[in-house]
């Protein structure tokens, strides 16, 4: 059991998250970084989907009640273990009684804590993972809170020790250029408009949550004033709306939308989506759809790779 002395600025469970539900409106939700708690799971030979916490741009304190294993992954929080730097990518063995501190970002906006066996919580629609904004799944639908106690499934101890190769950590590391294919509605803008798409920067407004992340800079305007009727809209989807700013659509994005998609942000970088913060600041590279399907092989191939990992050194 884990407990909770302070639960940062937004700790909650999550995995892969609820595919194959869009149909009837429930979108997706699960890690905003999958890549991610996929590699913090296979450091500690979990099933890829095992529940971990995931805490956004401050993370908290837990006191450990069992002796365990953990690896923080994703973005670094400057975490320390009863006083001593903790890196991420590394498994580390935990003793009852040990305190981990979790704190503020030094770089990206989510870090993830992989316990071995997993977070466990009930299961809702075959996942663990919290939907924020309809306050279901996860632990009692909501972001963890001071005083709280999360159980921990019971796993046999894995082999030796292991971190992330720090080569393989710099390849999949978040991208600030983004790689889009066109929407379904890009020919509703002018060639002017597709091009300042590209040859802009945009930053990240503090309008920033899981389900969509706002963003500033060149605003793309329609041919002419027309409505869309509602109809589905994919994770990643580059929605304009009338202030001609783009938004990303994310985890917890809504299933139907009326807004017009110029884009869409290619499946092999979504997880980098998941890392931006406030202020950061992007810019969107146009690949064609074979290009975005060799991307996400290539992502998968390496995720699957026995090369990601060298032994830890020891504790």
């Amino acid at each position: 059991m884990i407990e909770v002395l302070q639960a940062g600025l937004l700790t909650s469970v999550q995995d892969l998250g609820r595919d194959g539900y869009g149909p009837l409106g429930v979108s997706r939700s699960g890690a905003a970084d999958p890549v991610a708690l996929r590699l913090g799971n296979r450091l500690l030979a979990n099933p890829p989907g095992a529940a971990a916490l995931e805490m956004t741009l401050l993370g908290g304190t837990f006191v450990f009640h069992t002796d365990t294993a953990i690896v923080l992954s994703g973005a670094d929080f400057g975490a320390t273990l009863d006083g001593a730097p903790l890196p991420p990518w590394l498994e580390r063995s935990m003793r009852a009684g040990q305190s981990l501190r979790v704190g503020a970002t030094r770089q990206g906006a989510r870090s993830y804590l992989c316990v071995r066996g997993g977070i466990d919580v009930p299961l809702l629609l075959g996942s663990a993972c919290t939907h924020l904004l309809s306050g279901t799944g996860g632990f009692e639908g909501r972001a963890l809170r001071p005083g709280d106690r999360v159980k921990v499934h019971a796993a046999d101890a894995a082999g030796p020790r292991r971190r992330l190769d720090p080569r393989f950590a710099e390849l999949l590391a978040p991208r600030r250029t983004l790689r889009i294919t066109w929407g379904l509605q890009r020919d509703w803008f002018p060639a002017s408009a597709q091009h300042a798409l590209l040859a802009n920067a945009y930053r990240a407004t503090e309008e920033c949550n899981r389900m969509g992340l706002r963003l500033a800079g060149a605003a793309l305007e329609l041919l002419a004033p027309r409505e869309l009727v509602t109809e589905g809209v994919p994770l990643g989807a580059v929605q304009i709306p009338p202030s001609g700013q783009p938004i990303i659509l994310f985890v917890e994005q809504q299933t139907t939308g009326g807004y017009p998609k110029v884009a869409n942000v290619i499946a092999a970088d979504l997880a980098s989506v998941g890392q931006l913060r406030p202020r950061d600041e992007i810019r969107f590279e146009l690949v064609e759809p074979d290009e975005a399907r060799a991307c996400i092989r290539e992502q998968e191939r390496l995720l699957e790779s026995d090369e990601l990992f060298v032994p830890a050194p020891a504790e």
